[in-house]
């Protein structure tokens, strides 16, 4: 018997200020059976309301746009929805706006001119929990704030109720693994890597993997310079 959670499609919203844009997605997106679009908007202000007329599960948000930015529209929505997972969207990947939404509460980075599978991955992976930032838009971020950031002293202390599996768990998670490497790497099944990623995230008070592995890096869990394995 099918997952429940494979029952219903991932309700998507589309906010970018251009009209070809969002209708290129539109198209690409509709394509798929567990995908549906509910709704875009052109601005800020607008995706604000969107959210809460559509309910979305997963916002793909452009970040340079009139009236409102997809800066300060993450921020609105992240604090009055906090269910709803924002993809960040860009054109450029040191864009300083795009890594600023991500501090904000987006759950994940995607330039547009991703390809359709990366997009449609992109979606599937954050509904789902897992990560959105390619490991080389990690470092990058971490290069551009890192420094500015002070270490969570807090953080760093609650690293050490991790227990030694959930410690493995996070330091892959830091590395840029999915879930599917994490399991292929440590011998356990994908669900258990669900439940150990859960479990990090709560001890650590981080929203969601985003969140983590820049709290990772920021603590000195994994160097900077280790990525995906290969």
């Amino acid at each position: 018997m099918a997952e429940p959670t494979t029952m219903e499609p991932i309700r998507v919203l589309l906010v970018d200020d251009q009209q070809l844009i969002r209708l290129g997605f539109r198209l690409v997106l509709e394509a798929e059976q567990d995908i549906a679009v509910v709704g875009d908007a052109s601005d800020g202000v607008e995706a604000v309301s969107a959210v809460g007329a559509t309910h979305p599960d997963v916002v793909l948000m452009d970040v340079r746009m009139p009236r409102m930015d997809g800066l300060e529209a993450t921020r609105r929505i992240v604090a009055e929805h906090p269910s709803v997972r924002i993809v960040v969207l860009t054109t450029f990947d040191l864009d300083e706006y795009a890594f600023a939404a991500l501090r904000a509460g987006a759950s994940g980075f995607l330039l547009k001119d991703a390809h359709p599978h990366e997009l449609t991955g992109a979606i599937r992976a954050a509904h789902g929990g897992d990560a959105v930032l390619a490991p080389r838009v990690t470092r990058r971020m971490l290069e551009m704030f890192g420094d500015r950031l002070p270490v969570d002293a807090a953080a760093d202390a609650r690293t050490r109720d991790l227990t030694e599996r959930e410690q493995e768990v996070f330091v892959a998670m830091a590395r840029g693994l999915t879930n599917a490497e994490i399991g292929a790497e440590l011998f356990v099944s994908e669900s258990t890597v669900k439940t150990h990623v859960g479990r990090v995230l709560a001890k650590l008070g981080a929203r969601d993997r985003v969140h983590a592995v820049i709290l990772a890096h920021r603590l000195g869990v994994v160097p900077r310079d280790s990525g995906r394995p290969g």
